[in-house]
């Protein structure tokens, strides 16, 4: 189930939890075995194998679906989609990046439960199964929600904590899967974006050797790529050398779409086929292209056909 973005609800039939900056995750233990699948239904068990090993322990023999998080932390505790990225990418991680880079599973739904699927229960029913669960000890945690808080309360906790938003739900709403619902409303405290990496441009001096910028694509409402801008902030040199090298694999000779001139872009653009989807935070989408856009990883639970256009 996914949220639509917008105010938070000034009404007490909403709960409100704290939004974390990391990826999504469907857990299903069946046999005495637990396994997690990011939200486009790729298999990343190998990816976190503690996380793995912890739900099949408390889990038991029970069979169960469950939702959350999967978050990595700064040493002050600070979720860091960054710091996550280290993870992401590995099919098989080693010991000592498991080590250097721990994470933590952040449960906040349970869409069956002793085999039975409870997705049409109202949201506090389903969070009260959740809780008997007892999953309390990380890697694998069930954080609180708050009920009777002001949402502007709890706004100025998130951000006090360096957290990503909120997200609010109706205490009578069901589990819709694979539905976006206004059931569910998130509340980012900065504006993030997915969009697909349609080209790159030369880089001068020291980004010679990799590349200037990269061009950034989405999908309008007829489902036509259209161009949101270009990213050139944000990199690291280790993480623009293996992205100059990824997107040599995938090279294309025909354009996706015309840029338009008046935009001053580069009359050269080095075509890539649209399979990358990258995370981007911006200050504002105007609709003549995302202002101040700023790199922050790619995405490998969200495919290219999903990305549309900034709000």
């Amino acid at each position: 189930m996914l949220a639509v973005a917008g105010r938070p609800p000034d009404d007490p039939e909403w709960a409100v939890e704290m939004k974390w900056d990391g990826v999504r995750a469907i857990i299903v233990c069946s046999g005495g075995v637990c396994r997690l699948y990011s939200r486009n239904q790729r298999e990343i068990t190998d990816s976190y194998p503690e996380l793995a090993t912890a739900l099949t322990t408390h889990a038991e023999n029970r069979e169960l679906v469950l939702d959350g998080e999967i978050i990595a932390q700064t040493p002050d505790g600070a979720p860091s989609f960054a710091r996550l990225q280290r993870r992401m990418h590995v099919a098989r991680p080693s010991r000592a990046l498991i080590a250097d880079v721990p994470v933590q599973l952040f449960l906040f739904d349970v869409l069956t439960d002793t085999g039975a699927d409870v997705t049409g229960l109202p949201y506090p029913d389903r969070r009260d199964r959740l809780q008997e669960l007892d999953f309390t000890t990380s890697p694998v945690q069930t954080p609180p929600y708050w009920l009777g808080v002001g949402a502007e309360q709890l706004i100025d906790a998130a951000r006090d904590n360096h957290l990503e938003g909120i997200v609010s739900k109706r205490l009578d709403s069901p589990y819709l899967p694979g539905r976006r619902s206004r059931d569910w409303i998130k509340t980012p405290l900065r504006k993030t974006t997915e969009a697909i990496v349609a080209g790159w441009t030369s880089g001068t001096g020291a980004m010679h050797p990799t590349f200037g910028s990269l061009v950034l694509a989405g999908h309008d409402d007829t489902g036509q790529l259209v161009h949101l801008g270009n990213v050139g902030t944000g990199f690291t040199q280790a993480g623009r050398r293996a992205l100059r090298a990824r997107l040599g694999e995938i090279a294309r000779e025909d354009p996706l779409f015309t840029l338009a001139a008046a935009r001053g872009r580069p009359t050269v653009v080095h075509w890539v086929d649209p399979v990358l989807v990258a995370d981007i935070e911006y200050r504002e989408y105007t609709g003549d292209g995302l202002r101040h856009p700023s790199w922050r990883g790619l995405r490998n639970d969200k495919t290219a056909d999903e990305v549309g256009i900034p709000g």
